[in-house]
C-alpha cells in the first residue's frame, strides 16, 4: 500500500469522527506488517478525560483482534468545515505516542501526518518521541 492510499483510508476514517465539543475531527489508518488497514478516529466525551484518540482507536481494533506487527500510521485531521487544502497537520498527542511505543519499534514504525494526498510528512516513531519509555527500559524484549 501507498502512502498516499493510507492517507485516503485516513481521511475516510475521519468522516466517523465524533467530535462535538473540539469540531476537530481525525482519521488515522494503521497499516500491520501483514497489509491489513485498521481505521480510527476521534471520540470525544462531555467529561473529557474519556475522549479517545483516531490513533489509539485504530491502535486498540488492531490489538483487539489479536495484531501487533504494525508498519506504518497515517494521521490527518482538521476543523469540521475544512477542506483539503485547510486541513491541518495533526501529530500523534504524547499518549498517543507512548501506545505506539508499546507495540512499535521506534526506528522502523512510520507516522504519516498529511493534509491532504499531496502534502504530508513521513517520521519514524523514534524521531517523534525521542528518548521514549517503551518495553526495553523494562527489560522486555519486544520481538
Amino acid at each position: 500500500m501507498t502512502d498516499r492510499e493510507l492517507i485516503l483510508e485516513a481521511i475516510e476514517a475521519r468522516k466517523m469522527s465524533y467530535s462535538p465539543y473540539s469540531h476537530f475531527m481525525v482519521g488515522a489508518a494503521l497499516l500491520t506488517k501483514d497489509g491489513r488497514v485498521y481505521r480510527g478516529c476521534n471520540i470525544e466525551n462531555a467529561a473529557y478525560g474519556p475522549s479517545n484518540c483516531a490513533e489509539r482507536t485504530a491502535l486498540f481494533k488492531a490489538i483487539s483482534e489479536g495484531i501487533r506487527d504494525f508498519d506504518t500510521i497515517a494521521v490527518v485531521g482538521g476543523d469540521k468545515d475544512a477542506k483539503p487544502e485547510e486541513m491541518s497537520f495533526a501529530y500523534p498527542c504524547g499518549v498517543c505516542r507512548q501506545v505506539m511505543i508499546e507495540f512499535c519499534k521506534p526506528e522502523e514504525f512510520r507516522v504519516i501526518v498529511a493534509k491532504n494526498t499531496d502534502e504530508y510528512k513521513v517520521y519514524t516513531l523514534g524521531e517523534i518521541l525521542p528518548m521514549g519509555f517503551g518495553p526495553a527500559d523494562l527489560g522486555v524484549n519486544k520481538k
